[in-house]
Order: structure tokens, then C-alpha cells, then sequence
């Protein structure tokens, strides 16, 4: 689901505006440091602080129901889990191996407030502000925020990572065949987006993937003309019917 996917996009281009320089003021704690779909490498952690805030957005799940039993074919019910994981990240050691994870809990008070102020830094941005603007479009509703702090409790582990699921019902995607590119609402919000952003780079290699459908040439299939007077496509021969 292209709407799903696009709902990641904008958070990621909210998230990290792409007019703001490196050591700019950012919208969140996290600065540039959030990532699409992954989390941060060795390289991307800041070495001279005690901790890192960062961000990753994961689209985790999505679908498309029908909007009850007598619905027609194209009048859906879209919804998507948005994952976004808030963490105060740390260079870890096991063994002779370095690698990036969550710091320990501990009883860190201070860390534990950096760690929700940025989730709610996250939260004020996607749905109450005015730059969210273009997510809202794509999101009909914030249906459930959820909001999961990292821990084995078995083992008395806890981890300054907070898992923020977005439960989001979405406008499905509207393909118009008669033109290329995205389906809407897709296609109006990322032409809305800034010229070089990362959102709309993204997005505009998945409009690169639709090409206009000419509705003439969907009776023919690699050369063989579907349809009465035509080559049928089961056997191969004349159609009865001239």
C-alpha cells in the first residue's frame, strides 16, 4: 500500500526537515539522527556525549478492508502502524565487537526525561503542528498511540528505548489510470514537498515505477487482440462472434 509507505515519507521529512543544515535547530532532541527503516550505525552516534538521542521510523503493518458487506469494490477502509523508536542510543562492547544499542536503564532519572520529552517532541510535531500539515492530509485519523518502554522484566533488563506505535486510518490509494504517476492523495502531497528532500526523492522513484494505462490498448496482450472478432486468449483461435 503506497499510502502506507508515504505516511513513513512525511513523518521522516517532518521529522528532519531537509532546509535545515547540519547543527541546525531541528524540530526534536534527535537533531538530523532519524533514520528510515533502520537504526543508527557506529559512525552516526556522537562520540563525545554520554548518550545520542535518535529516531527510526518503521512502517510496520498495513491494510485495506472493505468498508462493510454491501460496499462496492472500491470504497475501502485503510490502516496503518506507523513504529517510531525513540532511543537514547550508546556505543556497546561484546567482546572485541563495538555496536550501537539502547543505554540501561539503570536509575538514570534525568536520561528517562530526555528519552519522553522526545517522544512528545515526536507526537506535538505529526499531529498538532502547523508544518504536520502535510501528513494530516494523508492521515484521516490517529485511531491509538501506543507507547512501550524496552524491557525483559523476566531479567529485571530495561533499555532508554521507547517503541511509539501510531494506529492510522488512511485514505486508500486512488489509482487513475489515464495518467502517470502516484495515485492520490499521494501525488498532490508529494509535489507539495520541498524539491530535494528526501520524502520526495523517495516518492518520486515510486512514481517512476506507474506509467499511464491507455485504455485502447487493454484489448490487446502482446500482440493477440482480446474480444469478439479478435484471437481468443483461452484457445488461440478466431472468435466465432464477427
Amino acid at each position: 500500500m503506497l499510502a502506507a509507505e508515504a505516511v513513513r515519507l512525511v513523518a521522516i521529512e517532518l521529522l528532519r526537515p531537509s532546509d535545515i543544515p547540519e547543527g541546525g535547530n531541528f524540530p526534536t532532541l534527535a537533531g538530523s539522527r532519524v533514520f528510515d527503516s533502520r537504526g543508527p550505525t557506529l559512525t552516526e552516534i556522537d562520540h563525545e556525549r554520554r548518550y545520542t538521542p535518535v529516531l527510526s521510523v518503521y512502517t510496520q503493518k498495513s491494510s485495506a478492508d472493505a468498508a462493510g458487506a454491501a460496499s462496492g469494490f472500491d470504497d475501502t477502509e485503510a490502516t496503518v502502524s506507523l513504529l517510531v523508536m525513540a532511543e537514547l542510543a550508546v556505543i556497546t562492547r561484546e567482546g572485541s565487537t563495538d555496536y550501537v544499542d539502547a543505554m540501561t536503564a539503570g536509575t538514570d532519572v534525568e536520561a528517562r526525561l530526555v528519552l519522553a520529552a522526545l517522544v512528545a517532541q515526536v507526537r506535538r510535531r505529526l499531529e498538532f503542528s502547523a508544518a504536520g500539515a502535510p501528513w494530516r492530509k494523508l492521515v484521516k485519523q490517529v485511531l491509538r498511540v501506543d507507547e512501550e518502554t524496552h524491557a525483559v522484566p523476566e531479567f529485571g533488563l530495561r533499555w532508554q528505548r521507547i517503541f511509539c506505535t501510531y494506529n492510522l486510518a488512511i485514505g486508500d490509494d486512488d489509482f487513475d489510470m489515464s495518467r502517470p504517476g502516484l495515485p492520490e492523495p499521494l501525488g498532490s502531497v508529494a509535489a507539495a514537498l520541498p524539491d530535494g528532500s528526501y520524502a520526495k526523492q523517495k516518492l518520486a522513484e515510486l512514481a517512476a515505477c506507474f506509467a499511464a494505462e491507455n485504455p485502447d490498448q487493454l484489448t490487446t496482450i502482446h500482440g493477440v487482440t482480446a474480444g469478439p472478432g479478435g484471437t481468443s486468449l483461452e484457445t488461440g483461435q478466431d472468435d466465432l462472434i464477427p
